[in-house]
């Protein structure tokens, strides 16, 4: 078949893009946004992009639509394909009709951590020989691609909160029938579709219903939004995980304080020990539930340990870009206060006295619509200095922020002028860090030219 898919460039539906391509179907797709990591992989694989959405794509007809949940209905490609009365489907429905059939499937759930947990599982999975499939939101270091098939019978899949499309306003991840499910945490995100936390949480107690009795729910032992979910009902065993040693079936003995190095218990009992270049209290959270959701599926947890030390990360997550007269450049894709803060404090634990910088664009919808401006200031609150960039269409003054804050921190509405700012004073021996759920207008690469001219 011809698949066309609006939206391509998403994380999520460019990681469908490849795998319906490895299904043996002709892809190709159209969306507003052509930018890398994403648009790099799938122009590598062969795939045709197009910019915009425009009725012209769907000449000739595709012999289906895959509708990202980005389109909106008066788009001129959205109106075309239903005047013309072309056959449509949202992606999750897609990827479970299409990839999911069959499998036993491992989906990871959270306000945060989705897509490094998801990666870190498909790699321990991988390591112990199980080839699985997988769909990450994210281009993973450790494979080739953000997206395969697989040979066995197992897929990790990053289960996303977030509606469907536009005529389907569930959450993907009610569409996956996950057997094995990690429930990182829970906070108020995505203010553009959910009223309330309460919202949210009705959506997760629709995955908590799928999952099935001879199943396994992984969650924190500190995540009470979490218990307020399966205290609406559950039918499946929980494993509880905790930073704490000894304090669940699950826990980290913590041999550094910036989560580099950890011992891995369960029942108070050492299992294995985990030593890698991943920083943050959330990464060492990230991993406990990783080592569970292989535990359930016949990974020892020695085996989970010995693959995670060798675990490479995701792009866009403390990515280190390069070190440039000193100065090392970072991409991070913070798209919460909660991810702002515990991105710096890893990096913090990590540099000790070195100068760290924050360039922070509030970019994700939630944060465009100022729902979590009060703690914007605390999140950031740990680097030396920070740099906010008010973009165009941003629907409230940054200033406020500004004036909150306790370390030294400004509002910029130019690339040029952060750029000028950090090639003037960043000294041998800072860290930047780009923090943005975007292309930042490629501020990235620009910073990295002006710091070597």
């Amino acid at each position: 078949m011809h698949l066309h898919i609006l939206g391509i460039c998403g994380t999520f539906m460019g990681s469908l893009a490849l795998l319906a391509r490895d299904l043996g179907h002709k892809v190709t797709g159209s969306d507003a946004n052509v930018y890398p990591p994403m648009s790099t992989q799938l122009e590598n694989a062969g795939i045709q992009l197009m910019q915009g959405y425009d009725r012209s794509h769907l000449q000739p007809h595709p012999d289906l639509v895959i509708v990202g949940n980005a389109m909106k209905r008066g788009i001129d490609a959205v109106e075309y394909m239903l005047n013309e009365g072309l056959p449509y489907i949202s992606g999750p429905q897609f990827l479970a009709d299409h990839v999911l059939q069959g499998k036993h499937v491992l989906g990871v759930a959270g306000t945060h951590g989705k897509t490094t947990t998801t990666t870190m599982l498909a790699w321990v999975l991988d390591q112990a020989g199980l080839n699985p499939g997988f769909l990450i939101g994210g281009v993973p270091l450790g494979f080739s691609e953000s997206a395969r098939l697989g040979g066995g019978k197992y897929f990790c899949v990053e289960a996303d909160e977030y509606d469907s499309a536009f005529f389907d306003k569930r959450s993907k991840f009610v569409h996956y029938h996950p057997k094995t499910a990690i429930l990182n945490n829970l906070e108020f995100d995505h203010a553009d579709i959910f009223d309330d936390l309460a919202a949210i949480q009705k959506q997760f107690h629709h995955l908590v219903r799928t999952i099935p009795s001879e199943g396994c729910i992984i969650t924190p032992v500190t995540e009470t939004n979490i218990d307020d979910v399966l205290a609406m009902g559950c039918w499946t065993p929980v494993v509880r995980t905790s930073l704490k040693a000894n304090d669940a079936q699950i826990s980290a003995e913590q041999l550094c304080s910036d989560g580099s190095h950890f011992k891995v218990l369960e029942h108070g009992v050492v299992q294995g020990e985990v030593k890698w270049n991943m920083t943050g209290q959330h990464s060492v959270a990230n991993a406990l539930a990783t080592i569970a959701a292989a535990q359930h599926v016949g990974v020892t947890i020695e085996q989970a340990c010995e693959a995670l030390s060798n675990f490479g990360g995701v792009k866009r997550r403390m990515e280190l870009l390069d070190t440039v007269r000193g100065v090392e450049v970072y991409d991070d894709f913070a798209h919460h206060p909660t991810a702002i803060e515990t991105t710096l404090e890893g990096a913090r634990k990590r540099l000790g006295e070195r100068r760290l910088w924050a360039i922070i664009e509030p970019r994700s919808n939630t944060m465009r619509m100022g729902s979590h401006k009060e703690g914007l200031a605390h999140s950031a609150r740990l680097a030396d200095e920070v740099i906010w960039y008010q973009p165009e269409g941003l629907d409230w003054d940054l200033q406020p922020v500004i004036d909150a804050a306790t370390n030294h921190a400004q509002v910029s509405r130019s690339l040029e002028d952060i750029i000028h700012r950090i090639t003037q004073e960043a000294a041998d021996g800072d860290a930047v860090v780009i923090m943005s759920n975007g292309g930042f207008g490629g501020l990235h690469q620009k910073l990295l030219t002006a710091l070597q001219a």
